[in-house]
Formats: structure tokens, C-alpha cells, sequence
């Protein structure tokens, strides 16, 4: 009798993202993405220089969701703070309603 090797599941790369933090910097958009098993992705943003912030943002928006439906199966929801300075926004990313858990008084 043949056994198959059991294999692993590969673990996801990160953790499902909870929050965003987006710079502007001289050399172009710079984004972190802070996720829920403590820790963080840096990079830049794949926009081009003269991308405005609100375009910029979308953009970022866009990233994160695509990465937490590829990556954990999961679909998220950015919502963007009121910007403290010009150049720097924060977000929180939650999960979409239709993926939360059912609550314990429903019954389900």
C-alpha cells in the first residue's frame, strides 16, 4: 500500500489586515498595512508620483481588498479617518458584514 505524503498547509503570507496607514513622500506613495497577528507590511504604493490623495487612497483600498480575498479567503471594508496632516491618512479594515461571525443571541 502507497501513502501520499500529507501535505502542509502553507501558512498565508500575513495576517488579515486591520488597519492602513499612507504617506506621500517626495519619491512617491508609501504604504503600511497593519494586520491582525502583530505585524506589518511596508512598501510603495503602485501609483504613479502625481497620483492626488484621494485617488492615491482608492488605490490602496483596492490593494488591501484584493490581498485579504486572495490571500485569507475574506473580504474586508476600508474605511478612511480624517486626515491629521496633509500628507499622511490612516484607515481601518474590518470585515465585511457578510463574513462576521453570527452572534452568540441569534441562535445561529
Amino acid at each position: 500500500m502507497v501513502r501520499r505524503k500529507k501535505e502542509k498547509k502553507k501558512r498565508a503570507a500575513f495576517g488579515i489586515p486591520k488597519g492602513i496607514v499612507l504617506l506621500a513622500t517626495p519619491e512617491g506613495w508609501r504604504i503600511s498595512v497593519l494586520t491582525v497577528d502583530p505585524g506589518m507590511l511596508c512598501g510603495r504604493l503602485d501609483v504613479p508620483i502625481g497620483t492626488g490623495p484621494q485617488d492615491a487612497r482608492d488605490a490602496a483600498a483596492l490593494m488591501v481588498t484584493e490581498l485579504a480575498r486572495d490571500v485569507h479567503d475574506t473580504d474586508v471594508e476600508v474605511s478612511w479617518d480624517p486626515p491629521q496632516e496633509l500628507w499622511s491618512w490612516t484607515a481601518h479594515v474590518t470585515l465585511a458584514s457578510a463574513n462576521a461571525p453570527a452572534s452568540a443571541g441569534t441562535g445561529n
